[in-house]
């Protein structure tokens, strides 16, 4: 049998993999995975502790809470980086300098 400890080691190297894709990468694509695997695995972790609670279900409640809320951001930022490419012709975060034009 799976126990929880097996759950959130899973959902920690899904975080911790998300967070060296947002440190290391330069492409805001890239970037917006990693943030995406951050949310997975902290959704991961919110339904291993909602399948070991004995009382209610608030873990998978709130994981499909943060589920929807994950797309719609996603798919606001995916228009972002769509017009700062029409705009700056790059998608490197570092070299969009002047978004006040």
């Amino acid at each position: 049998m799976i126990s929880l400890m097996d759950f959130l080691m899973v959902g920690a190297g899904l975080f911790c993999t998300g967070m060296y894709v947002i440190l290391t990468k330069r492409n805001a694509i890239q970037v917006l995975i990693g943030i995406e695997l951050m949310l997975n695995g902290a959704i991961l972790n919110l339904v291993a502790f909602g399948k070991y609670d004995r009382f209610n279900n608030g873990g998978q409640m709130f994981a499909l809470f943060a589920i929807v809320l994950a797309a719609a951001t996603t798919a606001v930022a995916l228009a972002i980086i769509l017009n700062v490419y029409k705009k700056y012709k790059t998608i490197d975060p570092g070299k969009v300098d002047g978004l006040k034009d």
